[in-house]
């Protein structure tokens, strides 16, 4: 999560809706089915098993799966292992921060985890202010890979040129052939920040011209630029006769 002044940005993860989890063969073997076939997890360390399972059921905070440190843990001898007994993480979507602090380093181990089934994973930005998220992006593609990339402050961004923006049923929707994603845009926030994008635009200028806290507009670019749907001005400009 990204702190703010007045909100703070929550990012959250789910399996596209035709995605099933079950368990294979055995308890270390989960299969994924869904509209690209059935793919096999074989050995995956448990709390990306118990990831997979919630993001089945809905969005969830990664956060909250990851076990809270526990002050026990902290004497317990190197190399001694997991307590007999303990299990996997489980538990309903989430629809808030975790009450206890997890482990950061967990975090990142899970998402580095999670990255291989990037092509079957809705990422969704929202605010911790229950209105519902801003954004959702949903791949497309057995190919598709989402991961967030931080724009320069200074340099021009803007739409690409094939966009193609559609008002359904939930939100407006951005689609371009040139992405392997469809991102939806389920809040005035984000549709402020896309129609800022029809003309180059550094992400400096467009924070100061939104009304939102610049680290909400710095989330909400660094997600259409994973999605492909904010890319450098200068790299789409046509060339001067």
């Amino acid at each position: 999560m990204a702190d703010t002044a007045e909100h703070r940005t929550v990012h959250l993860w789910s399996l596209v809706e035709d995605v099933t989890v079950e368990t294979g063969d055995t308890d270390d073997r989960l299969e994924l089915a869904g509209r690209w076939g059935t793919e096999w997890v074989d050995g995956a360390d448990p709390v990306v098993r118990a990831a997979l399972r919630r993001m089945e059921l809905g969005p969830i905070l990664l956060a909250n799966v990851v076990p809270a440190p526990k002050p026990a843990d902290a004497a317990q001898p190197p190399g001694s292992g997991t307590p007999a007994g303990s299990a996997e993480p489980h538990g309903p979507p989430d629809e808030g921060p975790s009450e206890e602090p997890s482990d950061a380093s967990g975090v990142l181990m899970l998402v580095a985890g999670l990255e291989r089934f990037s092509h079957l994973i809705v990422r969704t930005l929202g605010l911790d202010d229950l209105r519902g998220p801003l954004l959702s992006v949903t791949p497309l593609s057995p190919q598709a890979s989402f991961a967030l990339l931080r724009l320069p402050g200074e340099e021009p961004i803007w739409l690409p040129r094939d966009t193609t923006f559609t008002l359904r049923p939930g939100g407006f929707i951005l689609e371009s052939p040139n992405s392997s994603h469809r991102v939806t845009l389920h809040r005035p926030e984000a549709v402020w920040a896309v129609g800022m994008l029809a003309w180059p635009v550094t992400p400096d200028d467009l924070s100061r011209a939104l009304p939102l806290p610049s680290a909400v507009t710095k989330d909400i670019l660094e997600y259409l630029a994973a999605a492909s749907m904010a890319m450098p001005a200068e790299s789409v400009r046509p060339p001067v006769s």
